[in-house]
C-alpha cells in the first residue's frame, strides 16, 4: 500500500500550479491563443498525467476530479501567467525549479499508487513517469510542437529514475517519508542538472540538437 505523505501531498498540489504556470506560459509564447486556451493548456499540463494514471488504473472519477484545490490550483497558475506572462521570462528560473519539484512529486506518487492498485513493476514504472510527463505531452501535442519530453533537457529520465526508486523501496518494503523523498530529490537533481546545463538524453549520431532556449 501507499503511505499518506502530507508533504508529497503539499509537493503535489504546489507541482500542479507550477505546471499550470509552465502549460499557461507555453500557450502565451508559442500561440494566438486567448484567456480560455491558455487556462484550458494550463488545466491540461497540470493534471493531464495524473488523469491518464487514474483512467489506466481504474481509479474513476480521477483523484483530480474529486479534489478541488487541484483544478483550483491548476487555473490559478493558467490565469497568473496570462495576468503577468510580460513578466514571467525574469522567472523563468523559479518557474522551473517549481516545474522540477512537481515532476518529481508526480513520478514518485504515480509509482506509488500505481502500486497500490496491484501493478507489477514494470507498469508501475511506466505509470509513474506518465503521471510526470504526461500533461506536458499533451500540451505540446495540442500547440503542434514535438514534446518537450522527446526533445529537450533530461525530464522523462528523471521522471523514470524516481519511479524505479519508488517501486524498488515498495518492493523491498522500505517504501516511507524517507524513501519517498529520496527518489523526489534523485528526480529533481537530475531534472536540475539537464535546465542548468541544458544537457539533453542522447540523439542519433551526426545530428545537431537544438536547444530548446534558443527556440522562440
Amino acid at each position: 500500500m501507499t503511505v499518506e505523505l502530507p508533504l508529497l501531498l503539499a509537493l503535489d498540489l504546489i507541482g500542479t500550479f507550477a505546471f499550470g504556470l509552465n502549460g499557461a506560459l507555453t500557450a502565451v509564447r508559442t500561440t494566438q491563443l486567448d484567456i480560455v486556451g491558455v487556462v484550458t493548456l494550463a488545466v491540461i499540463t497540470a493534471m493531464g498525467g495524473g488523469i491518464l494514471r487514474d483512467v489506466l488504473i481504474g481509479d474513476v472519477p480521477p483523484a483530480t476530479f474529486r479534489d478541488w484545490r487541484y483544478l483550483a490550483l491548476a487555473v490559478g497558475g493558467g490565469l497568473l501567467a496570462f495576468a503577468l506572462s510580460h513578466r514571467l521570462g525574469r522567472l523563468e528560473l523559479p518557474i522551473n525549479v517549481l516545474d522540477a519539484v512537481g515532476l518529481s512529486a508526480f513520478a514518485v506518487i504515480g509509482a506509488s499508487k500505481a502500486m497500490a492498485f496491484g501493478l507489477d513493476v514494470g507498469p508501475a514504472v511506466i505509470l509513474g513517469t506518465i503521471t510526470g510527463v504526461g500533461g506536458g505531452t499533451i500540451r505540446d501535442t495540442l500547440v503542434g510542437q514535438v514534446p518537450m519530453v522527446l526533445r529537450s533537457e533530461l525530464y522523462a529520465i528523471p521522471a523514470l529514475v524516481a519511479a524505479v526508486i519508488t517501486v524498488a523501496t515498495i518492493q523491498a518494503g522500505l517504501y516511507g517519508l524517507t524513501a519517498a523523498l529520496v527518489a523526489a530529490g534523485v528526480c529533481f537533481g537530475l531534472r536540475m542538472v539537464g535546465v542548468v546545463f541544458g544537457l539533453n538524453a542522447p540523439g542519433p549520431p551526426g545530428t545537431r540538437r537544438t536547444d530548446p532556449r534558443e527556440e522562440g
